[in-house]
């Protein structure tokens, strides 16, 4: 997946725990009441009251269950139009979780939540702990599925961070704001907080899947050890210096690496872009007039070989360095388009 800048207003959508806690609340009220709410308001943590319609209705002796189809706005988001059900039965001791069909368990430690545990974040479970209470409190389970849920966690992190069996239930704010850097950040953060918690001495950040791959098989590295930086460089080696591990490795494509040795902590295309310049001044002069009209830096790669890979593998690799402050030990990787390593730095 790659970030592109809207060229028009984009709509917000909401968050799996969102539509989990609505779903909690109209599941709830149908136990207590009889009646489901439909449309069915809650209490978002900035303060917003969103409705959301009711997709599935079913009740019987001591549970009752309800459904929201996930609405995520204009985001690419994996459970978009996804459902999202919550069944709630009386019984036990307070409130308890339970992870159903499509929602995963946690396998690894590192994340806010036990090994053992449903994948169902701290603030999810708030949100509707506090619909319970507003409803009058009680002993009872909720349980959390998604019925595709298996097979769409397969194309989010969830496998590599030890999730098992499907989706997270996800959501600090109950709001999925389009495009959001902020969450793919927040997915690196807590890749790393799985490697440190697993004990992994060497982690990598790659800028997509062909430098990933290329990268995995160099140093025969776990999954777990795979973090998808995509365009984030900035938010892996500022995590990074923060919490260490011993190594690190930073892999990409030329033009990607070319944006990183010159200072770029965020490499989309949109908000950093190749200086040639700065290139034209790293090959012989009798290159500099070709390279200063390149279009692109795949050209300019034509252009002056793998030699000029090498000079932007050790100059990323000292930008790296200076972000990581000496935390950890770093190399750079530059691939070129069909996966091949055209240049090492360590």
């Amino acid at each position: 997946m790659r970030l592109e800048k809207p060229q028009t207003p984009l709509r917000r959508g909401w968050t799996t725990g969102a539509c989990a806690t609505a779903a909690t609340k109209a599941a709830y009220t149908a136990l207590l009441t009889g009646a489901f709410p439909d449309p069915v308001s809650i209490t978002l943590p900035k303060g917003e009251q969103p409705a959301f319609a009711l997709a599935l209705e079913e009740k019987g002796e001591g549970w009752a269950r309800a459904g929201i189809i996930k609405d995520a706005g204009d985001d690419p988001d994996v459970t978009h139009g996804a459902m999202v059900i919550a069944t709630v039965r009386q019984g036990g001791g307070g409130v308890t979780f339970k992870a159903g069909e499509g929602v995963g368990t946690v396998t690894k430690p590192g994340l806010p939540l036990a090994v053992g545990q449903p994948a169902i974040n701290p603030v999810p479970r708030e949100m509707m702990n506090a619909v319970i209470e507003e409803l009058g409190g009680g002993d009872v389970e909720i349980e959390i599925s998604i019925p595709e849920g298996e097979a769409l966690a397969k194309k989010t992190w969830n496998p590599r961070l030890g999730i098992i069996g499907g989706l997270s239930i996800l959501g600090t704010t109950g709001i999925v704001n389009p495009f959001s850097c902020a969450a793919w950040i927040a997915s690196i953060h807590r890749g790393v907080d799985v490697a440190r918690a697993m004990g992994l001495q060497h982690i990598a950040g790659c800028t997509g899947s062909t430098s990933e791959d290329a990268v995995r098989a160099h140093f025969k590295l776990p999954l777990e050890a795979m973090m998808d930086m995509g365009d984030f460089a900035g938010g892996l080696l500022k995590y990074v210096r923060a919490n260490p591990v011993p190594r690190v490795t930073v892999g990409g494509g030329f033009g990607k690496m070319v944006k990183l040795a010159q200072g770029a902590m965020d490499l989309h295309s949109g908000r950093s872009h190749v200086d040639f310049k700065w290139l034209a001044e790293r090959v012989p002069h009798s290159m500099q007039a070709d390279v200063l009209s390149a279009n692109t830096a795949q050209q300019v790669l034509e252009i002056a070989g793998v030699g000029l890979a090498g000079q932007v593998a050790q100059e990323a690799l000292a930008h790296v360095k200076r972000v990581l402050d000496g935390a950890s030990v770093a190399d750079v990787i530059v691939v070129d388009r069909s996966g091949m390593i055209i240049a090492y730095a360590s």
